[in-house]
Parts: C-alpha cells; structure tokens; sequence
C-alpha cells in the first residue's frame, strides 16, 4: 500500500465516524465554528447536549480495536470533567495509573495538573476537562506512532467539537503538534496562541517535563495567564 492509500484510507475511515456519530444523532459544527456555537440541527434532528454527545462517543468506540494499543491496554481512558468545560486540556497518552484507573492524569503528573488548575488558575478540576490524544497506554510509554495518534483523533476531534471550549491547552510536544500541525519544537512554540477550528489553543509544557524540570513552571505559568485572559478571568495574586 503507497503512502497516498494510506491517506485515503485514513480520510474515508474519519468520514465513516462521523457519519456514524450522525446516525446516532450527534450533531457536530463545520470545521471553523466560533467557541461556544452550537451545531446547527440537520435533516430536521436537535442536536444532543454535551453529555448525551460524550456519551454517544464513548459508546461509538466501544471496546476499541482500531490500533494495536488495543492489546496492551487495562481500560480505555475517555477523558473527564465537565461537558460543558470553558477549558480543555489535551495530554499526550495514559500513563500506567491512568490505565487502571480508566482516568486521565491521575499520577504523578496528574496530581501536579490538579494543583496548576485549582491553586494557580483558581478553578475546580472538575469544571474543566482532560484528556488525551491517545485513549489507550503505549507500551512502557513510549511516543505515540502515527497511525495510532489517527486511529484516535475522530474520537478527540468529536470531543473537542461536542465540548466546544472557549480555550484549548495543549500539554506538550505531541499534544501541541497535533493541535497547531506544526512541528516546531514545544520550547519555541510554548506560550504562542494558535486554535483549532476556531478555538485559541495555547501549547505549553506537559506537567511530567515540568517534574524533571522544575525551572520551567514559571514558562508554564505565564502561559497561564494568557489562558485566564483569553477566558476573561482575572490573574490571582
């Protein structure tokens, strides 16, 4: 198989997703909508609210045996916090807590998101929401691979698009590429807003570089602050 086939076959299986989560009565808005623009009823159907279209993602993936992932996996990490989140953070892949726990950012890293959101940015974890890029843990893990970041991404793009943030943070390197599609190493790229479809997505450091390098949370932090002004909040003292 060439590489355009692989293109291909990438483009028609997004499109049978989406065309699934149509089915089942999900409606999302076109690529570009504003934040917070609800997705326009098609073929006469309301569209869901965003629990009932979270729920109808997780449903859609099932016991997912899109990727290889599938076979090392303890459970299928969704994502969670509130439906309807003005923030979203994007992390990279579950960690060896988080699969067993079915949680994202439940260890080490996690507890060290939780304090960035609730001691830094003043909110309650459970206002905003979290995930990953990929559902499932990679072996000892290791980088995502490319077919397994696209076997996952209608599942994250849906998210994303049921959610609607007003704001999106990528946390790190292969979070933020995803987000901006740009390559540019994450220590160049921190702290510039870009968006996706429409949304101000902001790339920082992911929390487990912030643990080996604990120099670096005053560069996370001001990339915090930008967030709280893209949403309208005032910067804690």
């Amino acid at each position: 198989m060439t590489d355009d086939d692989d293109v291909r076959q990438d483009v028609a299986e997004h499109a049978r997703f989406l065309a699934s989560l149509t089915d089942i009565g999900v409606r999302l808005p076109p690529e570009g909508a504003a934040a917070g623009e609800p997705a326009p009823a098609t073929g006469g159907g309301a569209a869901l609210d965003p629990e009932s279209g979270l729920r109808a993602i997780r449903e859609e993936m099932g016991d997912c045996q899109r990727c290889r992932l599938a076979g090392g996996r303890k459970t299928i990490v969704f994502g969670q916090g509130s439906p309807r989140a003005e923030l979203m953070f994007v992390g990279e892949a579950p960690g060896a807590e988080e699969d067993e726990q079915g949680l994202a950012f439940v260890g080490r890293a996690g507890r060290l998101l939780t304090d960035i959101i609730e001691k830094g940015l003043k909110m309650k974890r459970s206002d905003v929401w979290i995930g990953n890029i990929l559902k499932c843990r990679p072996p000892k893990n290791r980088n995502p691979e490319t077919d397994e970041v696209m076997a996952c991404q209608p599942f994250l793009e849906a998210q994303i698009r049921t959610i609607r943030p007003r704001v999106l943070v990528g946390l790190g390197k292969f979070s933020a590429h995803w987000l901006l599609k740009s390559a540019v190493p994450i220590t160049s790229l921190r702290g510039q807003v870009g968006e996706w479809e429409g949304i101000p997505a902001m790339p920082t450091y992911h929390p487990a570089y912030l643990l080996r390098n604990p120099s670096a949370k005053k560069d996370l932090w001001e990339d915090m602050k930008v967030v709280l002004d893209l949403l309208g909040r005032p910067v804690p003292d």
